[in-house]
């Protein structure tokens, strides 16, 4: 897979051959529902195809959550999102990043290099929510919520 230029402010690559395409916005994060409404309207995917990835304050590290649709939650790329499409009903997958150090700005811990003692917890989160996107791609949000949204997920994912 490689990334190429996309008719909107992203990257895209192709994933599963004409099953899913992967996008990646260009613009800020805040910005970022611009670029995903114009390669939603050029490649005519419905929302509910979409399953937007994000990185979660809110969660701890490594914990999942998905959901059909929901607020913004104080994120700034959902707020674009849902100001883009006049709706909060698409699929997102939040990946918890915790909140860091109560100490040191909230902007500054989304945007450094995680500890290395968080690096195991985050490469197995990464790893759990590449399988929640293709058992999104190939079985809808139902099954993906089934099996990634349990607590226990954010240890490992049993298989079930």
């Amino acid at each position: 897979m490689s990334w190429e230029s996309a008719p909107a402010e992203a990257m895209i690559a192709r994933w599963r051959p004409k099953a899913a395409l992967l996008a990646k916005p260009l613009t800020f994060m805040n910005l970022s529902g611009h670029a995903v409404g114009d390669l939603l309207r050029f490649f005519k995917i419905e929302r509910e195809q979409l399953l937007v990835v994000v990185d979660e304050v809110q969660l701890e590290l490594g914990r999942l959550r998905i959901r059909p649709s929901g607020s913004a939650g104080g994120h700034n790329g959902l707020k674009s999102l849902i100001a883009q499409f006049g709706t909060d009903a698409f699929p997102r997958l939040r990946i918890g990043v915790g909140r860091g150090d109560s100490r040191r700005d909230l902007a500054d811990h989304v945007l450094s290099k995680f500890e290395p003692d968080e690096r195991p917890v985050v490469e197995d989160a990464v790893g759990r929510a590449a399988d929640a996107v293709d058992v999104f791609v190939s079985e809808g949000i139902g099954p993906v919520m089934n099996r990634f949204n349990r607590k226990e997920d954010s240890q490992k994912e049993d298989g079930n």
